[in-house]
């Protein structure tokens, strides 16, 4: 389905909020002032872990920063928006109002990497309205930023407007993706993908932190991504980075994405139509080998 991009969720959510710019701006705010209190802690504590635990499925990490981050953002949002509902990763739903209004936290993006001492992870703080991503903020204290966006004010990292690249070639272009935890035991793995798109461009790298290679997608860095799997608390503040940045949003297929399938797609506009057919043109692993990927006869 390579239909027309589909209007940016952000901005649908904005209108379907009533919120005023004013009140818009005052909520980002809030967002940035608890992506920064998440990100102090977790400053505190990298390469100070004392416990490194498994919550459920194997290679899903939580730490003690993962918590005290989390407390931190909490503490912040408890005090200046009581009223607004939140979804944390590690404490899950806290339901407060009526508004259609969520916070999604996601207080250590990069657990694994954290929990290895590699310096890419952030504390991620989205906003959504009935769903749909509205706002978010992005802290990423080893590389020292904070990147923001919202409808009307466009994306920033540190005071500075962000855009993503201009780049309408695939072969010219420098890709990012991950892979879900549950990729040791299932076909829809990402591997295929993976190789289809390390093949045909200058690389495709996978940080291990979703927000920030969205962060990354928005400031030009980049210039698409790609991933499955994922949880609301990683996709909401990116897509509006990568959206307000001038980019594009949708699903695999090219339709609208939805922060409850957790696989899309968010690149510069002129890659856009070349990740559809690209995630198309490949399949799943099949039979009883993992080894190399098969790709369809159409690629």
């Amino acid at each position: 389905m390579s239909t027309a991009a589909p209007a940016p969720l952000s901005e649908q959510a904005w209108r379907g909020s009533g919120l005023s710019s004013q009140e818009l701006q005052s909520l980002c705010a809030v967002a940035r002032t608890a992506a920064e209190a998440g990100a102090q802690e977790l400053q505190k504590l990298f390469g100070q872990l004392e416990r490194v635990r498994e919550k459920g499925r194997a290679g899903d990490l939580v730490t003690e920063a993962d918590v005290a981050a989390e407390q931190a953002v909490l503490a912040v949002l408890s005090e200046q928006t009581p009223d607004v509902d939140v979804l944390a990763e590690e404490s899950g739903q806290q339901q407060r109002g009526s508004t259609g209004l969520q916070w999604c936290v996601d207080p250590l993006d990069g657990t694994t990497n954290y929990a290895h001492g590699y310096p890419f992870f952030g504390t991620s703080i989205g906003l959504t309205w009935q769903g749909l991503p509205l706002l978010g903020a992005l802290a990423v204290p080893a590389l020292n930023q904070l990147y923001w966006a919202a409808p009307g004010q466009g994306a920033w990292c540190n005071g500075s407007p962000l855009h993503v690249s201009s780049c309408d070639q695939l072969q010219q272009s420098l890709l990012v993706t991950g892979f879900a935890y549950d990729r040791h035991t299932r076909l829809d793995n990402n591997y295929a993908e993976f190789a289809y798109f390390t093949h045909r461009t200058h690389g495709v790298r996978r940080g291990g932190a979703a927000a920030v290679d969205l962060a990354f997608v928005a400031s030009g860095v980049l210039d698409g991504y790609w991933e499955r799997g994922l949880s609301p608390w990683d996709l909401a503040a990116g897509i509006v980075l990568v959206e307000q940045a001038g980019g594009v949003v949708c699903a695999y297929d090219g339709s609208e994405a939805k922060l409850s399938e957790g696989r899309l797609i968010a690149c510069a506009p002129g890659l856009r139509q070349s990740l559809i057919d690209g995630l198309a043109a490949c399949r799943p692993l099949s039979g009883a080998s993992f080894g190399a990927p098969e790709l369809d006869s159409r690629s």
